[in-house]
């Protein structure tokens, strides 16, 4: 694939003031008209060559006299320095190394990965400060400075080739793959962005926004200030509802209230849900308010698109299981984009191609299934239909249950289905149904749905006389009267048992994973369950990569249960947690397995959750769904026997590609 590798690192003019990455994206920060590189540091990789300083005038020549299509290159933070290359000086590497990313994977994202930090985690020469010298000089350097500089930069080129070094040692070459799929994203960006549909998007929110606060007679201050808000809502005669603060750090244990004004609140959901209309009308004008993600970032696109073409910013093994995440300061979260809206249909393919999207059916409860060996349920997936219908007619002991004959008993089978899987507990579900369970509309589930599930008078006074179900109730935010919330308590438990009930080899895996907690994780007794290996503080994954547990901890609670927790933070550990973490990990393994497949042929422009953005030539588009199906849907060698289906769909829109 590559002939040479260079490990390069660019320096560039920067003022704390206004033009510096702490208050800028990189992408708007390298387009900005004041880019300036006042030099580059280059080295051949695995070669006793000094690294080479080459000055602003420089560069260029040198860029163009490189065969950038056998050319790799290895940087910290690769985003950036490829960027640059790309955007400014027009070099596309072949084959992007990011240290950077690889330190994530292999250390964790919480940890700070740093050069500075890397280099002092493996004892190397201290990285150097002459950076912040070159504050505020956006024109020219002087000759001293810039030999400081170069001198700095030189050191950087010999860090990140050290670290790199180490960090490559036994790195899965899937994962290196991916990392380059990801910097390309952003580094050789092909989405446009439509700057009409986004300029109509704006006005028309704004004009929504000013009709209903002339509606109500209110301004926006009104209803952004949370006192005031609350004003209002007396004035209407509704007490403002409260909820007790989260522990902070000048507040560890978050003692006292505080307005319940947040979308997710219980109960500002239950106002918004209410019979009261003029109530329900306020608290979504306060949302119209306070809801600035869309617009920001609509205002953001429009920003971008006249710059250029749309950089996709993920952070590559952004959490835990190895899943991307929005990269840090790039200010628009691709992994958020609601489904349906105009942001989603402001992405395009460039003329003369299409978007073809593929999204991957169920993975998780696919995964689940086969790590638990529910043979029930992977009958289900491979049978085809509506898996939801047919857990529900197991679930519930109703042959032929669908959509149109029980639509609540088939939700609630879907909400079992991809909640339940991880232990969830009757409280937690019941909290979150009242708020809308998966980006579901609220639940509140009545008597007659309690009767259909089969409570009686008896289950219900037994559940009421447990004192512990009572603190757990009391617990629940909700404005709903008390009698209605032990219906809907009650209700839930029942879902609750009865997947478990149904769905006992997960149960069987839960507690599995429960006594690998204190005998592989703690103990560092080996163990292979299937395609995962259970180690001393972590689990290996079939690619290679691991879910790390650092510093695993046994602490006993006030009624004397060991209790596990990990890493600095004390993050508590148990078994529906590590069941949800090799989950998801698997599951994100066969999702990116298929998207280095799709690469060899077309360019993954992007993804969002299980989704892959693929550009394809319109005469090709047919053909591509097609054979982009069959890569996602490939079994793989690590899970024989899984049934995998994908919803493939094409347009030129994003937002409109699976309609």
């Amino acid at each position: 694939m590559f002939e040479t590798v260079y490990v390069v690192d660019f320096e560039t003019a920067w003022s704390s003031k206004d033009y510096t990455l702490s208050k800028m994206t990189t992408e708007s920060y390298i387009r900005d008209p004041r880019f300036k590189a006042w030099g580059l540091c280059y080295k051949e990789a695995g070669t006793d060559q000094e690294p080479l300083w080459l000055s602003t005038d420089e560069i260029q020549p040198w860029v163009d006299s490189v065969d950038w299509s056998k050319t790799a290159v290895i940087a910290h933070n690769a985003q950036f320095d490829v960027a640059i290359l790309a955007w400014i000086y027009g070099a596309k590497p072949c084959f992007i190394f990011d240290s950077l990313s690889m330190a994530r994977a292999l250390r964790g994202v919480e940890v700070g990965n740093s050069l500075a930090k890397l280099a002092a985690e493996f004892e190397l020469p201290a990285k150097g400060a002459a950076v912040h010298s070159t504050n505020g000089m956006l024109k020219k350097l002087t000759p001293e400075i810039e030999a400081e500089l170069a001198a700095y930069c030189a050191h950087d080129v010999f860090l990140c080739e050290q670290v790199f070094e180490r960090l490559a040692q036994g790195f899965p070459k899937s994962e290196l793959r991916l990392i380059d799929m990801t910097l390309k994203m952003f580094c050789y960006p092909e989405l446009e962005l439509d700057p009409d549909m986004l300029t109509a998007a704006l006005v028309e929110e704004r004009e929504r926004r000013e009709r209903l606060l002339e509606r109500l007679d209110l301004t926006e201050e009104q209803l952004a200030s949370n006192p005031k808000f609350a004003e209002v809502l007396r004035a209407m005669g509704v007490e403002p509802p409260m909820k007790k603060k989260r522990p902070s750090k000048t507040n560890p244990k978050g003692e006292g209230e505080t307005y319940a004004f947040a979308k997710n609140d219980a109960l500002f959901q239950a106002l918004i849900n209410g019979d009261n209309d003029d109530v329900s009308l306020l608290c979504e004008a306060r949302l119209a308010v306070k809801s600035t993600t869309e617009r920001t970032r609509a205002q953001r696109f429009l920003d971008i698109a006249e710059r250029g073409k749309l950089p996709v910013p993920l952070s590559y093994y952004g959490a835990k299981s190895g899943r991307w995440a929005a990269a840090k300061g790039s200010a628009i979260n691709m992994q958020n984009l609601k489904r349906g809206s105009f942001l989603r249909k402001a992405i395009m393919a460039p003329k003369g191609s299409q978007l073809v999207v593929g999204d991957l059916s169920q993975i998780e409860p696919r995964v689940l299934a086969w790590l638990a060996d529910y043979q029930d349920m992977l009958d289900i997936f491979t049978g085809g239909g509506d898996p939801y219908a047919a857990f529900g007619a197991q679930m519930f002991n109703i042959p032929g249950l669908s959509k149109e004959s029980h639509p609540d008993l088939r939700q609630s089978a879907k909400s079992a289905l991809l909640g339940c899987g991880y232990g969830m507990g009757w409280s937690s579900f019941a909290a979150q149904l009242l708020t809308g369970f998966l980006g579901a509309p609220p639940v509140l589930y009545d008597k007659a749905f309690a009767k259909q599930l089969g409570v009686t008078g008896e289950m219900l006074t037994r559940f009421i006389d447990w004192d512990e179900n009572i603190k757990r109730l009391e617990a629940i935010p909700h404005l709903c009267t008390d009698e209605e919330l032990v219906i809907h308590c009650i209700a839930t438990k029942v879902i609750v048992d009865k997947y478990r009930a149904t769905a006992w080899p997960v149960v069987g895996l839960w507690n599995l994973c429960g006594s690998l907690i204190e005998r592989s994780l703690y103990g560092g007794k080996e163990y292979t369950h299937k395609c995962l290996t259970f180690k001393k503080e972590q689990i290996v994954l079939p690619n290679g990569m691991s879910l790390l547990y650092p510093d695993l901890t046994p602490e006993k609670d006030a009624k004397g249960r060991v209790q596990w927790t990990y890493g600095p933070e004390k993050t508590k550990l148990y078994a529906g947690k590590i069941v949800n973490n090799i989950t998801q990990g698997t599951a994100r393994i066969v999702m990116t397995d298929g998207m280095l497949r799709t690469q060899k042929r077309y360019f993954v422009a992007g993804t969002v959750h299980d989704e892959q953005i693929v550009v394809v030539p319109d005469d090709e588009v047919e053909s591509a769904k097609t054979w982009v199906l069959a890569q996602m849907t490939m079994e793989p060698s690590y899970m024989p026997g899984i049934p995998l289906e994908a919803d493939v769909g094409a347009h030129r829109r994003y937002g409109l590609a699976k309609n």
